[in-house]
């Protein structure tokens, strides 16, 4: 038997309806931007395999630096005791965040960095005592499953058999272009209120919402707001973190800091699980004290894995290096003169894009994330060796940073396929 049979046979994929979904296609090898699979297919990996792999899959650098690291500390136990990767890692990072965030929380992944930013504000009020208990979100958003996050996510389909557990949130309409105001006297009215603990957001582009974008201008205006209620802010950066907008963070835009950040995804250049939480020294401050039960109780047992945090310290010579930013802005250069040139054409709504981010809105009257159209669109990119993976009718390019120039023209030339599909009806 072949992988995909194996597979079929034990495992259970995420997000997938096991039951109708087709077999899985076996990998064997990754390089650069590229995927080999076992019946000796080449496949363009367009959306950096869950957004996470950002220099290119088993890059040479990383891979030396996590096997230098397997032969000195595989692991050890966080609470107690420290080790150089993980100290070199926030020292590091620090160095290229805003000048507010002072402190490093590790954990394994996105979900689990976004929980603990919320316990960490949820209990920084209980900590003194103020009745604090309220969290605002952007309706449309997506911050993990666990449970928490599910929280302060959209409710949709995905959480619907969950929500009687989850803790009730505040929701304000993204401030696309032309409903700016709308939000923001949507937060004025809800901080009216006192009882609002945090703002959490998805910084400048809604991943799963269908890459929905805002400007910056309107969320420093957001952030000012809150802060001037001392209302806690946290900047969900699990996506858009390590280059994806175009800088290195979706923060840098802004003249506002949060309180807190989250980080994932391509911290470790897409090489292992790692999660990390940021915060001020204020909130720090907060959990100090003679009485142990005011500590932050949140721990898993590979925190500050320093196999991870070794990764990352490769990823971040790379993210360090000048030839990182000129891909940034080549791809977002390449990508801006194809958004120019399909938009307006038929078959397209809408054509948004952030930095290394496209997206594009296919016009096909109703749709939604179980449209058949998906399954068409997707299947169509893979036919012509590119990962493509559609949200409903919304495809997005989200590349690796060495992705080449005609990489990604193959990419532009099957998206172009894609909207001649829905123009002469075939699907």
């Amino acid at each position: 038997m072949n992988l995909a049979q194996r597979d079929k046979a034990i495992i259970w994929h995420p997000y997938t309806q096991m039951q109708t979904a087709p077999l899985p296609i076996g990998i064997t090898r990754g390089e650069g931007a590229l995927l080999f699979s076992e019946d000796g297919k080449t496949y363009l990996d367009a959306v950096s395999s869950w957004w996470v792999n950002i220099h290119g899959h088993a890059h040479p650098h990383i891979a030396q630096r996590v096997s230098q690291q397997l032969q000195t500390l595989e692991h050890v136990i966080f609470a107690g005791f420290t080790h150089e990767p993980a100290v070199e890692l926030a020292e590091r990072l620090l160095k290229l965040l805003p000048t507010n965030q002072a402190r490093v929380f590790y954990t394994d992944n996105g979900s689990t960095a976004v929980e603990v930013a919320l316990k960490m504000v949820l209990q920084y009020w209980f900590n003194q005592g103020v009745e604090k208990t309220k969290i605002i979100a952007f309706e449309g958003s997506y911050h993990g499953d666990t449970f928490g996050a599910m929280s302060v996510s959209e409710r949709s389909v995905f959480t619907r058999p969950f929500q009687q557990y989850l803790f009730d949130v505040e929701f304000l309409p993204v401030p696309v272009p032309g409903k700016e105001e709308q939000t923001i006297e949507r937060l004025q009215e809800l901080l009216q209120h006192g009882d609002i603990a945090a703002f959490i957001f998805e910084p400048l582009v809604l991943g799963t919402a269908g890459m929905v974008m805002y400007s910056p201008e309107v969320l420093d205006e957001l952030l000012r707001l809150c802060r001037k209620q001392k209302v806690m802010t946290i900047a969900d950066e699990v996506m858009t973190g390590f280059g994806r907008t175009g800088k290195r963070f979706a923060m840098d835009y802004l003249t506002e800091q949060p309180d807190v950040m989250c980080f994932s995804k391509g911290i470790t250049g897409g090489t292992m699980a790692l999660g990390v939480t940021t915060c001020t020294q204020v909130i720090y401050n907060a959990f100090l004290s003679q009485d142990k039960t005011k500590a932050l109780f949140h721990g898993h047992s590979y925190t500050a894995n320093p196999v991870a945090c070794a990764a990352s310290l490769a990823s971040l010579d790379l993210v360090e290096a000048p030839e990182f930013l000129q891909n940034l802005e080549r791809i977002t250069a390449s990508h801006a003169a194809f958004a120019q040139e399909l938009a307006g054409k038929e078959g397209i709504k809408e054509v948004r894009q952030t930095g290394t981010i496209l997206a594009v809105e296919f016009e096909v009257g109703e749709t939604s994330y179980f449209h058949n159209l998906r399954d068409v669109l997707y299947n169509f990119s893979l036919e012509n060796g590119v990962l493509l993976r559609p949200l409903g009718n919304i495809v997005y390019a989200l590349p690796s940073y060495c992705i080449t120039p005609e990489q990604l023209a193959q990419v532009y030339q099957t998206m172009e396929g894609m909207r001649q599909l829905i123009v002469d009806g075939a699907f």
